[in-house]
């Protein structure tokens, strides 16, 4: 054929052959597909041609029939007594006059602003009170535990709180009976109780006018725990000169733990003090604990 005489017409021509085979195809599998009508279905609605009839056979043709005449039947003309309506007689009406101008609202707001200043200065004034009740509450609870505690460890040493000498009974270490002590007080007074310590290490008590200038502590050979008052007597020098361990107030005599006790209130030294008593008796109390 002449129209596909060269190389490139005849591979066109095979081109578009194949390419409207395929859309024919595609025509045929996807375009060309139909859907059936769906089934009829409803009811069947009988529309008649008059206002009125009767019976169950359908007529095939439509049935005229003149309408009847009505007769009309003469109305009764009823006279309606119309009774009157006592009407009760109308309340006054007050009229309020409101006079919502610039001045009466500017009042308003004042009165409004100071309500609300009153109500916060009464909150912030009863929260102060609250916490300065609360505050001397917890001061004096404090001080009751300070005084419970302190009354519990004079019990334990054998101390006193205050004495009339009216009080009957004997208070001292002497061999003498009495109450041992001074109401007038001195500085260097010799004390013969007092309280012990809570630490681990030692602690010196009765030597009032003195400072606790240096201490040590001897560690116990044994496995024992407890406290060990050691009544120590110290020279104006503040050196420990006689030592007595396992007076009253102890809690363990074991001998394992009285030497290191003694040992231990020779170790402590207090100021140098001329105008001390050439002897000042105190206690050193030492704690001791498992495995130290």
């Amino acid at each position: 054929m002449s129209f596909l005489d060269t190389r490139h017409k005849k591979k066109s021509f095979t081109l578009t052959s194949l390419l409207l085979s395929v859309l024919l195809l595609l025509l045929f599998y996807i375009g060309l597909t139909y859907m059936d009508p769906p089934i009829e279905n409803g009811i069947a609605i009988n529309f008649g041609t008059m206002d009125f009839g009767s019976g169950k056979v359908q007529p095939k043709e439509k049935v005229r029939s003149e309408p009847k005449k009505i007769e009309p039947k003469p109305v009764e003309q009823v006279q309606e007594q119309v009774v009157p309506k006592q009407t009760a007689p109308e309340e006054p009406v007050e009229k309020v006059l409101t006079t919502d101008n610039e001045e009466t609202i500017r009042i308003n707001q004042q009165k409004e602003a100071k309500r609300k200043a009153d109500e916060a200065e009464k909150k912030a004034k009863a929260e102060a009170e609250r916490i300065v009740r609360e505050k001397r509450e917890a001061e004096n609870r404090k001080r009751q535990e300070q005084e419970a505690k302190k009354k519990s460890l004079d019990a334990l040493i054998g101390g006193i709180g205050k004495s009339d000498g009216t009080t009957t009974g004997s208070e001292g270490d002497d061999t003498r009976s009495g109450d041992k002590g001074s109401p007038e007080g001195n500085p260097y007074a010799t004390s013969y109780y007092g309280a012990p310590g809570s630490g681990s290490g030692g602690g010196g008590y009765g030597l009032n006018g003195r400072s606790l200038v240096s201490k040590g502590k001897v560690q116990q050979e044994c496995n024992e725990d407890g406290r060990v008052v050691v009544r120590i007597v110290v020279d104006k020098n503040g050196r420990v000169v006689q030592a007595t361990p396992g007076v009253k107030g102890t809690t363990n005599n074991a001998p394992c733990l009285l030497e290191p006790a003694r040992k231990t209130a020779f170790l402590h030294k207090w100021n140098l003090d001329s105008k001390a008593p050439s002897q000042q008796i105190g206690f050193v109390v030492v704690n001791f604990k498992l495995g130290q």
